[in-house]
């Protein structure tokens, strides 16, 4: 397994790091875009989860059978945190969730908060202390969230289920990325496992949900392929991995500064769906918000 690296790590390790986070967050919000896409369409959920994990779990079989579906080396609250956090059941919230948020929203609710809940549970329950700057970075994440609900109060295309199932999203990835960082699985296990155990809980279901992924038009279901099973869950699972092995929990989590100014835009150009002021400031206030929670502004005072 590969060991938790220690803070003093080489400069390159943090460049790695940011440019893998960087390139997770703008999967991200292809994947926020491609599942408000899918909904209403001939694909469900459930069909999204099997290809999303299902996908990835084949590719890295060589992976999990090396390592065993539950290594005796790997503490188990934590592994079974990650594929909560991470896995089948954090997608199936997130997709309930979406079903009622514009991508544009979702970008502030689901990414946008994923670092402010990465943050509160580390001082909530690891003792980090973050300085000053870090704790307006999370103000201000809060404030995107405060302007995107009072300015979309009685707005029919946002509902409660947006400002309170995602979230939920958002801090079940909270709990994965600190859990994942101190499972001492490197990125190909952590995914790997990740993906196989969502399989199987995806299978265990099969037989009580209706399967449209033979029935739905290829071009749908080819977008999905490579949007949920190639980009999200697999590349994006191993990049995420790379980051918080280079940089930490707190601060890889921080580094989603651009998906909801990403999803809004994308929201607009391929959905078509109205950006307003509103919509804008809320992203770019989270934007800056989480910017500032990586700490990079510290560093340079």
């Amino acid at each position: 397994m590969t060991p938790i690296p220690d803070p003093t790590a080489p400069r390159h390790s943090a460049g790695l790091g940011a440019a893998a986070a960087l390139s997770v967050v703008l999967i991200w919000a292809a994947w926020l875009i491609a599942t408000r896409y899918s909904i209403g369409g001939s694909l469900s959920a459930f069909d999204l989860s099997l290809l999303r994990y299902g996908i990835p779990a084949t590719l890295l079989t060589p992976v999990w059978l090396r390592t065993g579906l539950w290594p005796k080396s790997v503490p188990k609250l934590p592994f079974v945190l990650m594929v909560l956090g991470s896995g089948a059941p954090f997608f199936q919230v997130v997709a309930f969730g979406m079903r009622s948020t514009p991508a544009s929203a979702a970008g502030v609710l689901l990414p946008g908060l994923m670092p402010l809940a990465t943050a509160l549970i580390g001082m909530a329950l690891l003792h980090e202390r973050p300085d000053m700057m870090r704790k307006i970075g999370m103000a201000a994440i809060f404030a995107g969230g405060l302007v995107l609900l009072v300015a979309n109060i009685g707005d029919e295309t946002l509902s409660w289920i947006s400002y309170t199932v995602l979230p939920v999203g958002a801090t079940l990835w909270a709990v994965y990325t600190h859990a994942f960082r101190r499972s001492g699985l490197s990125a190909f296990e952590g995914a790997a496992l990740i993906c196989a155990w969502s399989t199987i809980l995806n299978l265990l279901f099969t037989p009580f949900v209706e399967i449209h992924l033979f029935s739905a038009p290829f071009a749908e279901t080819g977008l999905q392929i490579v949007t949920q099973g190639i980009l999200s869950g697999l590349v994006a699972t191993l990049l995420y991995g790379t980051a918080v092995r280079s940089l930490g929990s707190t601060q890889a989590a921080a580094y989603t500064a651009v998906s909801p100014v990403a999803a809004a835009i994308g929201g607009a150009l391929v959905l078509g769906e109205p950006l307003g002021l509103a919509t804008i400031a809320a992203a770019l206030i989270t934007g800056i918000g989480v910017l500032l929670s990586t700490g990079i502004v510290s560093r340079r005072l």
